[in-house]
């Protein structure tokens, strides 16, 4: 019997704490939220501890971009944060709350420079840090100004992610001209973003501003392999909904790509392994054939014998993109 009380006592002192330790991170993980405080609240003003995150991970889609700080929505929670150059969750809250915050920290929209903003867009199940050492590389060769575009791509739709770059992108100098780079899947955001801009108009004068683009191991034509799994069901509950678009819904979603109107050119991989991708049709990089990279309007199509998740960071795959940048 004192077993059973002891332990009884121990449970309810391990709820109590884990309470106390909700309640404490709710700021961080958005449990207010979960709960149904409204994201307006006092707690949301006064409670707002600078937090380190790991910059989004798989959860957060980046909204706004002004000099390294980011305004980033929860997909699963809807609220939203502002982080800092470093990762640093500097505020919290509301929309209204998190854009009167970046207005104080960074009240400065960055001028146009000499070269294009480029824009790096990771793929599915990546986060923006993949980008990184192309950012890198970009910033050794003179292009000072880049934006590595984060968003929710197991969480959230193409048209979703797509209107979320939109947002990022008619944020910054009505002057800025941007160039794209991007990986898998975040092409096929960029298609979506053009598409909508032809589609449903252009008030800020972006088309004219988009100057060209690289596209590294893009599904063009939908992805094989997210066909074949997606009757596993898992596949859907993990890759989520952009996943699905890729594969079975992709008669739904490629009537609202566009081809770039502008000089772009894709990197397709073409690796030889001792073990072929039997989810992959014909020659490929493992994950998206050669004959799914292709797009009609394409200035060149680069073949490199690299495997997919590795086509960004690649030396030779980074100089020639570069180059093509550049040249155009």
């Amino acid at each position: 019997m004192n077993f059973f009380r002891m332990n009884g006592r121990r449970f309810k002192a391990i709820r109590r704490f884990a309470l106390i330790a909700a309640v404490t991170l709710a700021p961080g993980w958005g449990i207010h939220t979960w709960w149904g405080t409204s994201e307006n609240t006092t707690m949301a003003q006064n409670i707002n501890v600078p937090l380190p995150t790991l910059g989004g991970a798989q959860l957060w889609t980046d909204h706004d971009y002004r000099a390294g700080y980011r305004i980033q929505q929860n997909a699963v929670t809807k609220h939203w944060r502002l982080l800092d150059p470093n990762n640093v969750r500097r505020a919290w809250g509301s929309r209204e709350d998190v854009d009167e915050a970046l207005d104080k920290l960074q009240p400065e929209i960055a001028s146009p420079c000499d070269r294009p903003v480029v824009v790096l867009l990771h793929g599915l199940m990546r986060t923006d840090n993949c980008m990184k050492s192309l950012e890198t590389k970009l910033h050794a060769e003179g292009y000072e100004q880049t934006i590595r575009f984060g968003y929710a791509s197991t969480r959230g739709s193409l048209a979703e992610s797509a209107a979320a770059l939109r947002e990022v992108l008619e944020n910054q100098s009505p002057e800025a001209e941007f160039a794209f780079v991007g990986h898998s899947m975040g092409n096929i955001i960029t298609r979506h973003l053009i598409g909508d801009l032809q589609t449903d108009g252009d008030p800020k004068n972006l088309l004219p501003r988009l100057k060209s683009m690289v596209m590294l191991g893009p599904p063009n034509q939908g992805a094989a392999i997210a066909r074949r799994l997606a009757p596993t069901g898992v596949f859907g509950l993990v890759a989520g909904p952009g996943a699905m678009e890729l594969g079975t819904r992709w008669s739904d979603v490629e009537s609202h790509l566009a081809t770039p109107p502008f000089p772009f050119a894709i990197v397709a991989g073409k690796v030889a392994t001792p073990i072929a991708n039997p989810l992959v049709d014909g020659d490929g990089d493992f994950v998206v054939s050669l004959e799914e990279a292709q797009l009609d309007g394409a200035e060149t199509v680069h073949q490199v014998p690299v495997l997919h998740s590795f086509l960004m960071e690649e030396p030779e795959v980074q100089d020639w993109m570069i180059e093509f940048l550049k040249a155009h």
